[in-house]
């Protein structure tokens, strides 16, 4: 299951986002706003990465404006390696290097056909382990140490 998450800023991106999921036959957990009202970023980042964290959902893919404020917010989770992600080599590298659990994605940056794109390669791409997992695992190390 994937959980998407949103502000008002990326209501109208999720909307497109979810209608694709769910016509590639993936299960969604919509944690998001379902119109432009203005709300507080942090609260969907947050949301999502809580979902991914207890493992409810495998994945996450959480949307504003930039992608950068809400991408911040749930990387605070620790466990969570939320990538923003502008083009479709950003999320294959995302995936593959980095075992991303969280995509970011901005509405005003990034148009449908994009989003689309980065969102298909991104759930395609494997983690690619050995060398990277090290890597990983020094991120891990990271949080250790200041989240205690």
């Amino acid at each position: 299951m994937i959980a998407i998450g949103n502000d008002h800023a990326g209501y109208s991106l999720k909307a497109e986002v979810v209608k694709f999921l769910n016509e590639k036959g993936y299960e969604v957990k919509d944690l998001g706003v379902c119109d432009c009202s203005s709300v507080d970023y942090p609260d969907y980042g947050l949301a999502v990465a809580e979902a991914v964290k207890s493992g409810e959902c495998d994945k996450g893919i959480i949307i504003c404006g930039t992608g950068i404020g809400i991408s911040i917010s749930a990387n605070k989770v620790p466990g969570i390696r939320a990538a923003l992600c502008t083009s479709s080599y950003e999320a294959k590298m995302s995936r593959e290097h980095n075992d991303a659990n969280i995509l970011a994605l901005g509405e005003r940056v990034v148009g449908v056909g994009l989003a689309l794109d980065i969102i298909d390669i991104w759930l395609k791409t494997e983690f690619a382990g050995g060398r990277h997992k090290a890597r990983v695992d020094k991120i891990s190390e990271i949080e250790k140490k200041y989240f205690k």
